[in-house]
């Protein structure tokens, strides 16, 4: 129970990374806000099956695209739990942008999602954190960040600016208290990318993913980056400023 007494907001906690980081962090002690991207009855569901339920959890929607909706929503949690203890920007979406015949609308809505909308929640939930001396922020990125991908290359840019931006924004912060890392996550079996893992006609692409990924499991499991966030978001790391744990089943290790 390394968390117990604390408060966490996980934005994209109604499915994916985002619901098993939820379920991992209330287990170890906090109470949590679990944000759905849209459908409020998804992070209903999340919270009727947490510890505790809706007594000690909180359910809601935000659209992180709305700067002004994710400061009110910032602002609701911290007046139903008193303060926000650690901010988790789990909220994204994946899908390829290739140059020439990516649609404007596309293009804005992966960038105003997987980096602005990261940006907003951060910008909201700062000065709680100084106020009350300290808080985490645990941003999720993805090993897109640190290695290319055709054809997905505003992905790769945001998750890339999401790990550079955790480093200068660690500068920033921990003279106040505030300690802000990343996970980077590999394949991942998500929601997110059923349709990559189940379409028959992928499987040469699968096959391809396997081949290159040296610990034999072409997909982790979303427990495994809630396990990380839970030990980002205790005191077990307190000597941890802008780090980016990386954890890809070596996928991005070799060629």
């Amino acid at each position: 129970m390394r968390l117990e007494g604390k408060t966490a907001l996980v934005t994209g906690g109604s499915q994916g990374i985002g619901e098993a980081i939820a379920k991992r962090l209330a287990a170890e002690g906090a109470s949590v806000a679990v944000v759905a991207s849209s459908s409020r009855d998804k992070a209903e569901a999340v919270v009727a099956a947490l510890p505790g339920g809706a007594g000690r959890h909180m359910a809601t929607a935000c659209d992180v695209r709305d700067a002004e909706a994710v400061r009110a929503l910032v602002g609701a949690v911290e007046k139903r739990f008193g303060g926000i203890d650690t901010l988790v920007n789990s909220a994204g979406v994946f899908y390829p942008t290739p140059a020439g015949s990516t649609p404007k609308t596309d293009a804005e809505r992966i960038v105003e999602i997987n980096l602005m909308g990261v940006w907003s929640a951060i910008d909201a939930a700062t000065p709680g954190m100084k106020q009350r001396k300290g808080g985490q922020i645990i941003n999720i990125a993805s090993v897109a960040g640190v290695m290319g991908i055709g054809g997905y290359s505003l992905y790769c840019g945001t998750k890339a600016a999401i790990i550079m931006m955790t480093r200068a924004l660690a500068l920033e912060l921990a003279p106040s208290g505030i300690r802000v890392n990343c996970i980077a996550p590999g394949n991942t079996a998500t929601p997110m990318n059923e349709d990559i893992r189940t379409k028959p006609e992928l499987k040469p692409f699968l096959d391809a993913m396997a081949t290159r990924t040296p610990s034999g499991r072409t997909y982790s499991e979303p427990e495994d980056m809630a396990a990380l966030a839970a030990f980002l978001a205790s005191n077990e790391s307190r000597a941890m400023h802008g780090a980016v744990l990386l954890a890809d089943e070596g996928f991005s290790a070799g060629i």
